[in-house]
């Protein structure tokens, strides 16, 4: 065989075939003339859409509503028609007695009410007993509560320390108290304090028919001793003595709480 001419075919039958695929996507992309008959232009709208009525309104349960929730499911407890009534008729044959056993059966009911008609009876006479018990109760709670209630006893209080005296006596100034309390016309001597002297304070001795409202008495082998209230800071913790030597007789006053006393004795400061 020649080789031109099979060239030749080759080339023909590849270009029948490209002729046959090319009508083919020409019949697939052309339109049909019915169709690009009905085709109608159309002009687009010159104003925009007018806007929805609800478009202001918020989200809520008018514009959206609520779904209701759904029934709650209810326990079908009772029991059908068709089980009641098989349970009637098996009942029904259970319970079914001939009427020569009802009417036998009379006498033996009869005796039950005869117990029950006298437990009545009795119960009723017992009510109408009175109780000596609750009787009793009823008489003693109306003298219980007439009788007046008994105070409680007070707690005892504790015993307290008795206050050391402010100022001491010795037994010759007890002795010379007694003799000036001993006198038709007995007084009370009454110790105070006075600005006096180098030092600043001096003891001062009165006579006083009884004593003031805040005066602090001192008691001691049965004399009593007036303190001035406004001198006690002063005087408390002294010791009152009687002195007697040829020049003079008088009451001495020994104080522990002296800070400094004038060189002549007269007067001190505490």
């Amino acid at each position: 065989m020649n080789a031109p001419s099979l060239l030749t075919r080759r080339s023909v039958s590849v270009c029948l075939a490209c002729r046959r695929s090319l009508l083919r996507q020409r019949q697939f992309s052309t339109t049909p003339p019915y169709l690009a008959a009905a085709f109608q232009a159309y002009t687009l709208p010159s104003q925009p859409p007018a806007t929805p009525r609800n478009a202001s309104v918020p989200e809520t349960s008018i514009a959206h509503p609520v779904q209701s929730p759904p029934p709650p499911r209810v326990n079908e407890s009772r029991p059908s028609k068709q089980t009641s009534a098989s349970l009637g008729k098996a009942d029904g044959s259970e319970v079914s007695i001939p009427e020569k056993e009802a009417q036998q059966s009379k006498s033996s009911f009869a005796v039950p009410n005869k117990t029950s008609t006298t437990s009545t009876n009795a119960s009723s006479a017992s009510s109408a007993q009175p109780n000596p018990s609750a009787s009793e109760s009823a008489s003693t709670s109306p003298a219980t509560a007439q009788s007046p209630q008994q105070p409680a006893p007070r707690p005892r209080s504790r015993l307290r320390t008795p206050r050391k005296a402010a100022m001491k006596l010795t037994p010759a100034a007890v002795e010379h108290v007694r003799r000036l309390l001993d006198q038709p016309e007995p007084k009370l001597i009454k110790v105070g304090v006075r600005n006096r002297g180098c030092s600043g304070l001096a003891y001062n001795l009165e006579y006083v028919d009884k004593a003031g409202a805040f005066d602090e008495t001192v008691e001691q082998d049965g004399v009593k001793v007036l303190i001035d209230s406004k001198a006690l800071f002063s005087i408390i913790g002294s010791e009152m003595d009687w002195v007697e030597d040829k020049l003079s007789q008088r009451f001495v006053f020994r104080n522990p709480n002296i800070k400094e006393q004038c060189g002549c004795g007269e007067s001190f400061m505490v």
